[in-house]
């Protein structure tokens, strides 16, 4: 997590800065916490209105002098909470579909996922020439900010592991940007994939950042071959959001607010990250360990994924989260081992509903694709 001014926060974020100062001070108050930022102006925009800044740097340049200058300009800033590594970097040397649209360095679409020679060659020349400057870079980085600030690098889902693996040592946090919703589907579940491969690609030892999907697809331009406009429910968005949390993410940020040309998604946005900002206690809190979540139905369907559930307390506060990660109601979900809950009630966030502990236990219904919080 974060901190500031002595206390842990869980990260908001959003790769949006917008030009308005109003807005800007719109977008703290909703409860995001960081935003993207390029200079010293931006910097001191993000302070002015409360908000921490993170700060992309070419890394991959390894040990220059123009990356040095940068380094110095800027470490001494205190709004300066996180440094980001070259977005994507592996993705962008193995599947990017621009290698073969764009840059004509692939002869097919699926020279990478058929692991053509030409696509195998030129991964291991340009992974052997940037993941060497990104290792160089860091080195440089680590020996001149003396505030120590986590470096971070942000993948694509699908990146491959052979070459991440050859970085991940040497960062600090790490995850992926994942954008599912789309006019011809909406595979919400891959959220939840996506945020456990990325704890395993981690070993387990690296904090899971997750990049969430604040746009549609059609708003991006005719490059990405979408004209319907697709955006994440209220529903929806919230789902990616707490399935993220409950499989480990340690901090979600949102992609796409910049391009935004809906009102109405940019309400729902905001809605969830100022629920997210009433919990930080919570979301900063240890998982409490033990309890467990169930299914006691009949009948069962094949294939189910079920709920999942992370439970945290901080003092005499608790929040247990329950996702729905089937597109089918579950009326049987059982939650047991509550024992340091036992008699109290337990109330949903934003629904007209509560639930007594009994010997450990707290039953309830979900259905398709939903979110509880008690």
């Amino acid at each position: 997590f974060l901190e500031k001014q002595g206390e842990k926060i869980f990260p908001v974020g959003c790769y949006e800065l917008p030009k308005e100062q109003e807005k800007l001070r719109a977008m703290s108050q909703a409860g995001v916490n960081l935003v993207c930022c390029h200079s010293k102006d931006d910097l001191d925009r993000a302070a002015s209105v409360g908000l921490l800044g993170w700060l992309p740097l070419p890394l991959a340049q390894g040990n220059s002098s123009a990356l040095r200058q940068r380094i110095e300009d800027l470490r001494d800033h205190p709004a300066l909470a996180i440094w980001e590594g070259p977005d994507e970097i592996v993705h962008n040397f193995t599947a990017y579909s621009g290698l073969h649209r764009k840059q004509k360095v692939y002869k097919s679409p699926d020279a990478w996922s058929k692991q053509s020679p030409e696509a195998v060659q030129y991964s291991r020349e340009q992974g052997a020439k940037l993941l060497a400057g990104l290792r160089e870079g860091i080195s440089l980085l680590r020996q001149l900010d003396a505030r120590h600030r986590p470096i971070w690098v942000n993948e694509a889902a699908s990146s491959d592991l052979l070459f991440v693996r050859q970085y991940i040592d040497h960062v600090d946090i790490t995850g992926c940007d994942i954008y599912p919703v789309r006019a011809s589907g909406r595979p919400l579940w891959a959220v939840a994939d996506a945020t456990q491969r990325w704890k395993l690609v981690g070993r387990g030892e690296k904090p899971v950042w997750m990049v969430l999907q604040a746009f549609s697809w059609h708003e991006l331009g005719e490059y990405y071959g979408q004209k319907e406009p697709a955006y994440p429910s209220s529903d929806e968005l919230r789902w990616m959001t707490y399935a993220s949390i409950v499989h480990g993410a340690k901090g979600v940020i949102y992609w796409g607010s910049q391009y935004l040309t809906s009102d109405e998604f940019r309400q729902s946005l905001y809605a969830l990250t100022g629920e997210l900002c009433s919990l930080q206690q919570l979301l900063v809190a240890a998982e409490v360990e033990g309890p467990r979540v169930r299914l006691i139905e009949y009948p069962t369907e094949p294939g189910q994924r079920g709920v999942s559930m992370s439970l945290r307390r901080a003092g005499s506060d608790w929040l247990v989260i329950l996702v729905n990660e089937d597109p089918a109601p579950h009326f049987g979900v059982e939650v047991s081992g509550l024992t340091g809950l036992e008699g109290r009630e337990l109330v949903v966030l934003h629904a007209d509903e509560t639930a007594t502990v009994q010997r450990g236990e707290l039953i309830t219904r979900l259905l398709p694709l939903q979110v509880k919080l008690f």
